[in-house]
């Protein structure tokens, strides 16, 4: 009766239906090696930053990855498929080994998350893993796996394990962001206050000390670096390097002693495919187990002793972070609609016995991994024992010259900056024997990426600004004054964000001073090099937003200017073509940019917008009304007469300035950007402020021999308030 559908007996034709189940398997390849790729870049970006507790940016609990996940163990959740071989077999049991070594990877991920979020992944994640195990126990009753039950039993422990691992960490997360947000705020007025007691430091390496401090507060309260310190994740990582153990176990039991095993014969529907999820899913365990690793060796690390076992103490406590919140929603009365006395009564007790057990979970569970990493400690100190009375035997044997020169080495390479850092060392409860060793470890962080920005530098915007003449940046009061009439007479003027007017600028250089192309092409050069700075202090000074169109239009400008040397949809190259002086080439900029803002205006069905105020106008009308000002203004000085070099170096020398006064906010922006953030992109923004202030070191020094007004910062941020100011 057809290709599909009924057979000749009447009968529904099946045989169709098992085709497409080895592509359903490369799926699962795919997801599989997609999950290995994100482990392995996080992986090599915590070796690159020498962060060996692996904080995890790509491969972290989200809806992509449990999905991924999801795919990739497909064979767990496979019911009724007939998979007899030796690779089908271990393929069901590398799934689930892959579902803990995903777990075991995205443990600090927890940090990074907000409350809600938080809560529904933990959620998801619940679903996925009681669906595998569930499985998993199906497919061992009926015989579906039939090879490896004691690996299966073992596996689904471990998940089970750290499942309750990670919902455990999760139940600290929000007490030790409240904690830490508090610490962070604390210090960092004690940070300010101690800067301000530095009266006799230049101002540059005050910044420097500031940027220590800065740091060593954002690292050591980093939420995912909080978790990495947790006992959770000694114990996590201890069971997600069991799991593995017990998948090489199997994989060497079945693959190198032959006959030890008796697999049966016969073919599975997933036919090639099996293969490739098993070899896939192995490389994804065996890469996943890395950052695992390091973070369990790392947490021996902090709390193992330097020289002897005797020195070893632990402290098998229950601190008050683990517990907070289940303690506070159980203090909390529920707020629901609940009619009748007695039922909210009922429901009441329920929820308070429901939390009474959850702590008692919540304590055994931490007491089980502090265990676990008491356990895992002792070994090491031991271990660490044996290795430095090898190493004192060794010394013996030694020249007494060799050990005073090493001696005299060492004391020397530890040199720590003016900065206390010791008091900057955010830590939780039972932390404070850790205090020594993040300073220790973290403190050249600074230097690290300070030199980062310094390989960074703009090179090409120095030299333009290099030969600021210290005169107050005379070119930002110069470039649009009240000359150039308002084309708008009832409305206040835009306002400028500091890109805007350079760009004006660049663009008016470029039409004038075509045929010095050299000139013109290293001044688009510099100009690049400023605005990628410019807009960094555009974006953190503009806190109500207002200057976020004149942004925008800057960019569009920019992009015209920089690709095809277009002023919106005008050629400036073909400007200079004519046989026309200065003075006209600047005048048809104008009368073009005029025009477009009077048509603008005039237009009824611009209603809407003429009445918006005029920092919301479109982004070409503001493009346009600040080409027609600065065309206005120039117009009163140009002298046709210069030629194009004397006129590139007037521009170049307006553009400069205005480069120049917007840079010298730099400071103020690099120390926002340690405070203006939320708790878990700070340590990314105090990287990043330290990274902006080794590109601008020279750029600092630069400006320290330039003087400035003498009025409130908040005047210098804008370049519209800069223009009202008086010189210096």
């Amino acid at each position: 009766m057809g290709k599909h559908g009924c057979t000749l007996s009447g009968d529904l034709d099946d045989s169709s239906f098992s085709e497409p189940i080895p592509w359903i398997g490369s799926y699962a390849a795919a997801a599989s090696a997609a999950c290995a790729i994100a482990m392995a870049i996080d992986a090599l970006q915590g070796i690159k930053n020498r962060k060996f507790w692996f904080p995890c940016k790509y491969f972290s609990l989200n809806a992509t990855t449990l999905t991924l996940i999801a795919v990739a163990t497909k064979l767990s959740v496979d019911l009724n498929t007939s998979m007899p071989r030796k690779q089908d077999q271990l393929a069901k049991l590398s799934s689930s080994v892959f579902i803990c070594t995903a777990m075991g990877n995205f443990l600090p991920s927890l940090g990074s998350m907000e409350n809600k979020e938080l809560l529904t992944n933990m959620i998801a994640l619940v679903i996925l893993i009681i669906t595998v195990i569930v499985n998993t126990c199906i497919q061992l009753a009926t015989g579906a796996i039939y090879m490896f039950w004691k690996e299966h039993a073992v596996v689904m422990y471990l998940m089970l394990s750290l499942l309750g691992i990670l919902i455990s960490s999760a139940l600290t997360i929000p007490a030790t962001k409240f904690y830490f947000e508090q610490k962070y705020s604390n210090k960092y007025e004690e940070a300010m206050k101690a800067c301000q007691y530095q009266a006799t430091t230049c101002k540059f390496t005050k910044l420097r000390d500031d940027l220590a401090r800065f740091w060593m507060m954002a690292h050591t309260s980093s939420p995912q670096f909080v978790i990495a310190r947790l006992a959770t994740c000694t114990a996590s990582g201890a069971a997600c390097l069991l799991s593995t153990v017990v998948l090489a176990e199997a994989t060497l039991q079945s693959v190198l002693i032959l006959g030890s095993l008796r697999f049966c014969h016969g073919d599975s529907d997933y036919k090639w495919s099996a293969t490739l999820i098993l070899f896939t899913q192995i490389v994804a365990i065996g890469v996943g187990s890395i950052a695992p690793a390091f973070r369990w060796s790392n947490a021996i690390n902090f709390h193992c002793p330097k020289n002897s076992a005797k020195d070893f103490s632990y402290d098998f406590k229950v601190e008050d972070y683990w517990i907070r919140s289940l303690r506070q929603w159980k203090e909390y009365p529920l707020v629901l609609g609940i009619y009748g006395r007695c039922f909210r009564k009922i429901v009441q007790d329920m929820k308070d016995k429901f939390l009474a057990i959850s702590i008692l979970v919540q304590k055994i569970t931490v007491l089980f991994c502090k265990f676990l990493q008491f356990i895992s400690i002792f070994f090491a100190g031991c271990l660490v024992s044996t290795l430095h009375l090898l190493g004192n035997l060794i010394n013996l044997l030694r020249c007494c010259k060799v050990s005073n020169s090493s001696e005299e080495s060492r004391s020397n390479s530890h040199h720590y900056p003016e900065a206390d850092l010791d008091k900057y060392v955010l830590h939780l409860e039972g932390e404070e024997k850790l205090i020594a060793l993040m300073m220790r470890r973290n403190f050249d962080a600074t230097n690290q990426w300070i030199k980062m920005g310094e390989k960074k530098q703009p090179k090409r915007l120095l030299q333009l600004i290099k030969d600021l003449p210290k005169t107050g940046f005379e070119g930002v009061r110069k470039f649009d004054t009240d000359i150039a009439v308002s084309l708008a007479p009832r409305f206040q003027e835009p306002p400028n964000c500091w890109a805007l007017p350079v760009v004006t600028l660049t663009s008016i250089t470029i039409a004038l001073c075509s045929n010095e192309y050299h000139l013109v092409k290293e001044l688009i050069s510099s100009v690049k090099e400023g605005l990628g700075l410019i807009r960094i202090v555009d974006e953190y000074l503009d806190l109500d937003g207002e200057l976020a169109c004149a942004r925008k239009a800057a960019d569009m400008v920019w992009l015209g200017v920089d690709n095809k040397f277009k002023w919106l949809d005008l050629n400036l190259l073909k400007i200079m073509v004519s046989e026309r002086n200065s003075r006209e080439i600047v005048k048809e900029l104008a009368d073009k940019a005029k025009s477009m803002v009077i048509e603008f205006l005039e237009d009824k069905e611009n209603g809407e917008f003429v009445k918006e105020t005029p920092s919301k106008w479109p982004i070409r009308i503001l493009a346009a009304n600040s080409m027609y000002r600065i065309s206005e203004t120039l117009l009163q000085s140009l002298d046709s007469r210069d030629t194009s070099e004397t006129q590139f170096g007037k521009l170049s020398l307006m553009i400069s300035d205005i480069m120049g006064a917007c840079l010298t906010n730099l400071r103020r922006v690099i120390s926002m950007q340690c405070q203006k953030s939320a708790i878990e992109e700070r340590e990314e923004m105090v990287r990043n402020a330290m990274v902006l202030f080794g590109k601008t070191k020279t750029l600092l020094h630069i400006f320290d021999d330039h003087p400035l007004p003498a009025v409130h910062p908040d005047d210098l941020a804008y370049v519209d308030k800069w223009r009202t100011i008086s010189p210096c």
